[in-house]
């Protein structure tokens, strides 16, 4: 399986030069590189050998106008298309669920746009009436879909897969917030979802001039 999707991702960043038309319901996923804490989530999660993300997003276009519906920062918004492509130099890429299931994406989008303005999720607890990126999109899904999963929930873990010990700065992290580490606890992060075979490869992403 690993096999596969390092060469499904090779493929993907050899098509680099490729036009991506995107429409509503795509998902896009990105390497945020924001710093101890995205290394950690991308060394955990990570599912092949090409690519690491840490952020994921899902695409909705109004009247020509390409928005992203993330959960980032303090709540869920919407962020134009160039600026989530130009928070760094990392690459973004785009997948699409396959076409067995376009009826999905605009109830997908309804949900996630009824969504703006809920209350980052900083502790990454499901289901606590808060949202980050990647449960965001799960749960968009799963109502699209008379809420049935889509994407897996799998126990989170916030430990070196190679040392086992917990990273220390997730240690750090959830001291500052006064709460225990959800070791174990269900979670999906943009990895999980890339990793799904539900999914079509895009491409590459572009700034639209």
């Amino acid at each position: 399986m690993h096999k596969l999707l390092g060469i499904l991702f090779l493929l993907i960043y050899s098509s680099s030069s490729a036009q991506v038309k995107l429409k509503s319901g795509d998902i896009l996923f990105q390497n945020l590189d924001c710093g101890a804490l995205c290394d950690a989530i991308e060394e955990v999660t990570k599912k092949h050998d090409t690519l690491a993300f840490s952020h994921i997003g899902l695409v909705w276009i109004d009247k020509d106008t390409v928005w992203i519906i993330e959960a980032i920062g303090s709540d869920v918004k919407l962020t134009p298309l160039n600026t989530f492509i130009s928070r760094n130099n990392n690459p973004v890429y785009a997948a699409r669920l396959k076409p067995e299931y376009d009826s999905m994406l605009i109830p997908a989008c309804n949900f996630a746009i009824q969504q703006l303005g809920v209350a980052y999720d900083d502790a990454f607890l499901y289901n606590n009436k808060k949202y980050y990126c990647s449960e965001l999109i799960y749960d968009a899904f799963k109502y699209a879909n008379n809420n049935n999963d889509v994407f897996r929930l799998e126990p989170m873990t916030f430990k070196s897969p190679k040392t086992k010990a917990t990273y220390q700065a997730w240690i750090n992290y959830y001291n500052n917030l006064g709460i225990e580490i959800p070791e174990g606890k269900p979670g999906i992060n943009p990895a999980g979802i890339a990793a799904s075979n539900l999914l079509i490869w895009l491409g590459k992403l572009n700034i639209n001039p």
